[in-house]
């Protein structure tokens, strides 16, 4: 895995949500792997286990995770509280966990609806504001979105809506924290391959075909690595001069024209 070098973030500490497997997990590394102390959420328990002996076992006692339902205010309040008190200071918070529900308009239920939104969208604000005493001037939020937010495929409303409406709260609260030097950005990945960073009961090798490199212009299909290395240049002071934006890693999908003939 090629990492982004920033001495920058030694000693610093990032909170990652959906911390432990796909994207998340590799964010996490990517910031153990430059210095930092992590504290991460997820619920998944067994994932967390997989993860923490197959991955992060180099990186302990640098690395935390709390088990935390993120459709859950109580549980996110209470996983927060724990942050607290384990740092004074939050140099980094990164809203990735997401979920998703592919069915018809029929079919899905407004409890399924209610998850995606609650999980996606509801728990970065939550984040946020519960977390709000421990980042202070110079601290940068990055919340994972999605190509999604702007085109779709059918049967993917709740989780378009969720991070449609990530990109929104991006910006707003780029500018309600600006007072509190506190950076606000997104990123919005596109086809980005996560079999091998999944917990180990659904890992596998990944398998992609010629053409599904082919139809990205960059002339491949995204890797968690990828979407890491513009979390850490997000989070850094590289990108000191950026706020309320979006930063979209998808090979270039969403500027090419397709047509049928």
């Amino acid at each position: 895995m090629d990492f982004f070098s920033m001495p920058e973030f030694i000693n610093k500490t990032a909170v990652v949500t959906g911390g432990a497997q796909g994207i998340g997990l590799v964010a996490v590394l990517a910031f153990l792997r430059n210095g930092a102390k992590v504290i991460a959420l997820d619920k998944d328990e067994d994932a967390i286990n997989d993860a923490l002996e197959d991955f992060l076992s180099d990186y302990r006692p640098r690395v935390e995770f709390i088990t935390c339902d993120l459709a859950r205010p109580d549980q996110v309040k209470q996983s927060c509280q724990k942050v607290l008190s384990a740092c004074g200071k939050i140099d980094v918070l990164v809203n990735n966990a997401g979920v998703g529900s592919w069915k018809t308009i029929e079919e899905i239920t407004l409890e399924e609806w209610d998850e995606v939104i609650n999980i996606n969208l509801r728990a970065a604000f939550l984040m946020v504001k519960n977390l709000l005493p421990a980042l202070g001037e110079g601290s940068a939020v990055v919340n994972i979105a999605s190509t999604r937010a702007f085109m779709s495929e059918a049967n993917t409303e709740p989780y378009s809506a969720s991070k449609g409406g990530l990109l929104a709260l991006t910006h707003a609260l780029a500018i309600s924290l600006a007072p509190k030097k506190i950076r606000v950005n997104a990123i919005s990945p596109g086809w980005v391959e996560v079999s091998a960073y999944k917990k180990r009961k659904e890992r596998k090798a990944p398998v992609l075909r010629e053409i599904d490199h082919k139809q990205h212009p960059a002339g491949r299909v995204g890797k968690p690595e990828d979407v890491a290395n513009a979390v850490l240049f997000l989070a850094s002071s590289l990108s000191g001069f950026i706020t309320g934006t979006r930063l979209i890693v998808d090979g270039g999908m969403t500027v090419k024209m397709i047509y049928e003939e």
